[in-house]
């Protein structure tokens, strides 16, 4: 294979992994456009999230060469870096204690999520517990956006029974005045 092709092929591969699953029905932009920098952000802390956990170690260590990796992207510039930064570098280095929170909602041993889920739990209650300027439903949503576009078939359907319930009691007066609406 040549180079020009290999580079083909790689940037093919890019683009059906960075953009959204579906385009419009006259071929129109793909969703990726839309979306706006904080959940472009989200998506690549997922990105590095996921490498991370895929490495199988709770070291910080290899936090600058993910970090690194994904900067690299070629559409790393439509995401808010600030965000980015401070979700993967928070769920990185709180992830004991992020892992303590959810776990009592999940129905399963840790070492049987996806990795995928495992990573959009990590940076949902990463905002839930650190980010109370975020609305609630807001980290949900996201969290439940993310699980549609990476995660598996039903995914999104358990990240977010999981993080309504974690929701309810890390931000109750939040939720209980949500529920009064």
């Amino acid at each position: 294979m040549t180079t020009k092709m290999m580079t083909t092929i790689t940037t093919t591969r890019k683009t059906i992994l960075t953009t959204s699953k579906s385009r419009g029905a006259a071929g129109g932009a793909s969703r990726s456009s839309a979306r706006s920098a904080r959940r472009r952000a989200r998506e690549f802390a997922l990105q590095g999230v996921y490498a991370w956990l895929l490495r199988g170690t709770d070291s910080l260590q290899e936090a600058g060469d993910i970090d690194a990796h994904i900067r690299d992207s070629e559409d790393f510039s439509d995401a808010d870096a600030e965000w980015y930064k401070t979700l993967l570098h928070g769920v990185m280095r709180d992830a004991p204690s992020l892992r303590e929170s959810f776990m009592p909602h999940v129905d399963r041993p840790l070492a049987e999520l996806s990795p995928v889920e495992h990573g959009i739990l990590l940076i949902g209650s990463y905002e839930l517990l650190n980010h109370i300027e975020v609305p609630y439903k807001v980290v949900i949503n996201e969290a439940v956006e993310l699980a549609k576009s990476f995660g598996g078939t039903d995914g999104f359907k358990f990240v977010n029974g999981v993080l309504d319930k974690l929701a309810a009691d890390l931000r109750p007066i939040e939720v209980q005045a949500a529920n009064r609406r």
